[in-house]
């Protein structure tokens, strides 16, 4: 029997939609913040029940490829953990997964799809081009994850397979980082396998990334920490030109990731991690209520918020000119 998301009754209100003085919408959800050395400093709603943490969950993925041999580094590192915008710097890394492996394209299960980047997508269109599972936001993940069969000698067809020795090994390492068994598995919408947990696990596992030494005795965490260094280095890579994730990276050197369906997670460089989930799937305010939080726990100046809320699409508008927006609004 696969467990039940939180409901509404156990949600907490975590942010509003302001328009000229009127609250328009309310996003409600729940959250958790571990402080430097692991401990809850704060918790709202149910981070204890099970959520799919959707893209959140492709920081473990790379570790795991990395573990089952891959040397990643760099962009290479990033595009394994990405849900990138499809621009041509990106589709030419993942290109080069692909040669790494010796595949062509058709080798990706994900689905067919523009570049979310509108420049990209635009120029795609004037060349040409149609849908492809380059251009996907989770290709960078799927090359990656070939790449882990050829040097393995895994089956290369029904490499998103559960049962696969990628995919164990993947479930493997999502349990040792994040401390908790996975308690049900589904299909996202790459076609990878997708593992429920909490979001208190969910934040125990980012943050074991977040804090990973090089100089560790254990594989697991120098993986870990050189997917961390790649990812605070190449901002670009993890999502694209003025999007959310790569704004905070750059702007703030804080580790984000989000997560298709409102899901959010953050480590700042203290160690101070927040994971987060809207209920309703909305993803408009999950980074400034994230950014918020670590700023409430006194992992980022308060000022440093206010000055990238901005570059994070939280004004409405009206006739084009901003009379609202959107704000964190929990109550600590």
């Amino acid at each position: 029997m696969t467990p039940e998301v939180f409901g509404t009754a156990e949600a907490v209100e975590l942010a509003v939609v302001e328009r000229s003085g009127f609250v328009e919408s309310r996003h409600a959800g729940s959250a958790v913040v571990l402080g430097p050395e692991g401990d809850v400093v704060l918790s709202l709603g149910a981070p204890e029940k099970p959520v799919f943490p959707r893209s959140s969950l492709k920081p473990f993925q790379a570790v795991a490829v990395m573990g089952a041999g891959v040397t990643l580094e760099g962009a290479n590192a990033v595009l394994a953990t990405a849900s990138h915008a499809g621009t041509p710097a990106h589709v030419s890394v993942v290109r080069g997964l692909l040669a790494q492996a010796q595949l062509t394209e058709d080798a990706l299960h994900c689905p067919a799809d523009w570049p979310l980047d509108g420049t990209a997508r635009e120029n795609a269109i004037r060349e040409g081009s149609q849908r492809s599972p380059v251009f996907m936001n989770c290709s960078g993940k799927h090359a990656a994850m070939l790449l882990a069969c050829q040097v393995n000698h895994w089956p290369l067809e029904s490499y998103l397979s559960p049962q696969h020795p990628l995919q164990q090994h993947i479930r493997d390492t999502t349990e040792r980082l994040t401390g908790e068994k996975v308690v049900a598995t589904g299909v996202d919408g790459c076609g990878a396998p997708v593992h429920a947990m909490s979001l208190l696990a969910l934040a125990r596992g980012i943050q074991r990334i977040g804090t990973a030494s090089e100089g560790s005795p254990f594989a697991l965490f120098r993986n870990a920490a050189v997917l961390r260094t790649a990812v605070l280095a190449n901002g670009w890579a993890i999502d694209g030109p003025g999007r959310a994730n790569t704004v905070v990276i750059d702007e703030l050197g804080i580790l984000a990731k989000l997560g298709a369906e409102g899901v959010m997670v953050m480590a700042a460089p203290d160690g101070t991690t927040v994971s987060l989930k809207v209920l309703d799937g909305s993803l408009r305010a999950a980074s400034i209520v994230a950014l918020s939080l670590l700023a409430d726990a006194g992992a980022v100046e308060r000022a440093a918020v206010d000055a990238v809320a901005p570059k994070l699409d939280l004004a409405v508008l009206g006739n084009g000119v901003p009379v609202g927006a959107i704000r964190a609004s929990y109550t600590a």
